[in-house]
């Protein structure tokens, strides 16, 4: 089911109302519920609709006795999948109460952390404005304070494509043919310029990503077609005036060639007091895997100060 080469790794399902949630445990959990060692850490995947997948680098983490952890959201992976309920399903509120939920079915949530990356970050922020009275931590990767905000900043950043590469997604954007392969192919040139320049890609990160052509339904839905075609049910999502709510210590990590762009880390970093930044220089949207271990040091590090 993952490529994890560990042996201390736990399968299992939360219930969710009528829905299941599938988590990853890395490490040991009933340390993890007893509250000795180092403090679990939940992450959140991106999208929204890919899967756990393409965060798995994030198992470098569990070391020293710290759990880690891996889950699917609802609509993705090996959770429950919906492609008939419609859009008032979907909302950021749906997602907030899955997390609580799979907080309390791991009994964690006494103590913990939680890194959210892209969309994930940005469900992290809802996360802490519910003030959850164990919550550590929160480490905001390669994410931004509003929907619109991030549109914004990744339109910024498909004018600097080849013109022939802007003229086949305006086309087929305004023809309403997004899901013809001409436009996903002309997607991967901005992808590999702002979402990860390894080349090949990571198999986890291949997977993971797949995972929205597998299902759609949450991508589609809740974002739109592609980064820049912003037109789902989050569009106005936004948490900038909420900010200053954030009381947790907060690490705001991301790549300089991110389509999370700097001048949306700037916004998140003036926000949210006391928050501290960390820009990998050779990365974009996924320094976890382009720069790997300087990502996992200033993570680790930032963790083990607020355990």
């Amino acid at each position: 089911m993952t490529t994890l080469d560990r042996s201390d790794t736990l399968e299992g399902i939360a219930d969710f109302g009528d829905y299941k949630t599938w988590y990853l445990v890395v490490g040991d959990l009933e340390q993890a519920r007893a509250g000795t060692g180092p403090a679990p850490l939940v992450t959140l995947h991106g999208g929204p609709g890919a899967t756990h997948d393409y965060l798995l680098s994030m198992a470098d983490l569990a070391t020293g006795d710290r759990t880690v952890i891996f889950y699917d959201q609802l609509g993705n992976g090996h959770s429950t999948h919906l492609r008939d309920q419609g859009a008032d399903f979907w909302t950021v509120e749906l997602f907030v109460r899955e997390l609580a939920n799979l907080i309390e079915h791991l009994g964690i949530g006494s103590r913990y952390h939680v890194l959210g990356q892209s969309w994930g970050g940005m469900l992290a922020q809802e996360h802490v404005l519910t003030q959850p009275a164990g919550l550590r931590s929160v480490v905001l990767s390669d994410t931004a304070a509003s929907f619109g905000g991030f549109s914004v900043a990744a339109n910024g950043l498909r004018a600097g494509l080849p013109p022939d590469v802007e003229a086949t997604l305006r086309r087929h954007e305004e023809a309403g043919t997004t899901e013809d392969p001409e436009y996903l192919g002309a997607c991967l040139v901005y992808y590999s310029r702002h979402l990860c320049r390894l080349d090949p890609w990571p198999d986890d990160m291949t997977r993971g990503f797949l995972s929205i052509q597998e299902d759609p339904t949450v991508y589609y839905t809740t974002n739109g077609p592609s980064e820049f075609h912003v037109i789902g049910t989050f569009k106005d999502w936004s948490v900038v005036d909420r900010l200053g709510e954030i009381r947790v210590p907060t690490l705001v990590i991301s790549g300089r060639h991110d389509e999370a762009t700097p001048a949306l880390q700037e916004v998140l970093v003036a926000g949210i007091q006391g928050a501290e930044q960390v820009m990998l220089e050779e990365s974009s949207h996924t320094p976890f895997w382009e720069e790997r271990d300087l990502y996992m040091s200033a993570v680790g590090d930032f963790l083990a100060r607020h355990d």
